[in-house]
């Protein structure tokens, strides 16, 4: 299927891997140009280097990277330097660590909302008006599938991305959804990456498991009885931010291989 979005730019935050870097590659394999950005300046070049290689269409989309902490203001600004004019943006941002809310103070709950909510807000509102008056806009917030089933050891994440959440649900319906924006969250379970080995870690600890056994036991809950590939939930993210996608807009999709065990 042709997602008709060759020749669109986008900004694909933590890109550098994980399913930033697989929304990355999706979208650059439909032509898209795309800036990626992530703290770490190797592994973001390695990954520029692999998008490159990936990028298809004749005249090929351009790849390029900023090294910087997108959860700051002056990582923005960096990005922002190269212009605002995005047609597509992926929010991402690492997730808050594992523990018990007891352990929590002030300043990691605040850490982890300027993070996971108020930092892909400020994103929505640095490009959404500009997205409008061309009259095409993809926002994809990478979030999690605890919004929908939250994970004990994971609230910091549960806050934040929930508050996220709600806020979206109002700005994705407001006039911009008739000038052809659309917001939508896209929610992972549990995917193969290293986020995902950091929580199985901590919740081994917790039951004094070892790695392995967690690891496993989570795989046999999964109806799929496996763990999601970044590629996967890459081309997910393509088809939100396609012409075939416009009328979705203010919705959480997730994508979890069927561990979310609700109707609704």
């Amino acid at each position: 299927m042709d997602l008709g979005i060759a020749g669109k730019t986008a900004l694909v935050c933590g890109a550098s891997k994980g399913l930033g870097y697989g929304c990355a590659e999706a979208l650059v394999r439909e032509g898209v140009n795309v800036v990626i950005v992530a703290r770490g300046a190797e592994a973001l070049e390695a990954a520029a280097s692999k998008l490159a290689a990936a990028a298809a269409g004749s005249p090929a989309p351009f790849v390029k990277h900023v090294a910087a902490d997108i959860t700051t203001e002056a990582g923005r600004a960096a990005v922002f330097a190269l212009g605002h004019e995005f047609d597509i943006v992926v929010t991402n941002a690492g997730g808050p660590p594992p523990g018990d809310f007891r352990n929590w103070d002030r300043e990691a709950w605040i850490k982890a909302v300027d993070a996971n909510m108020l930092t892909p807000i400020e994103l929505i509102k640095a490009t959404v008006d500009g997205m409008a008056k061309r009259g095409f806009g993809r926002i994809v917030n990478i979030t999690s599938s605890s919004v929908k089933s939250p994970i004990d050891i994971l609230g910091l994440s549960n806050g934040a991305r929930s508050g996220l959440t709600g806020f979206v649900a109002g700005v994705a319906r407001t006039p911009i959804a008739a000038q052809g924006v659309t917001i939508n969250n896209l929610l992972p379970g549990s995917f193969d990456t290293d986020r995902l080995k950091g929580t199985m870690a901590g919740a081994a600890q917790k039951s004094g498991q070892d790695f392995d056994t967690v690891w496993e036991a989570r795989k046999k809950n999964i109806p799929a009885k496996r763990f999601g590939t970044p590629a996967e939930f890459g081309a997910i993210c393509a088809f939100l931010c396609s012409l075939q996608a416009g009328y979705m807009t203010g919705q959480n999709v997730l994508a979890d291989g069927g561990a979310y065990p609700g109707t609704y």
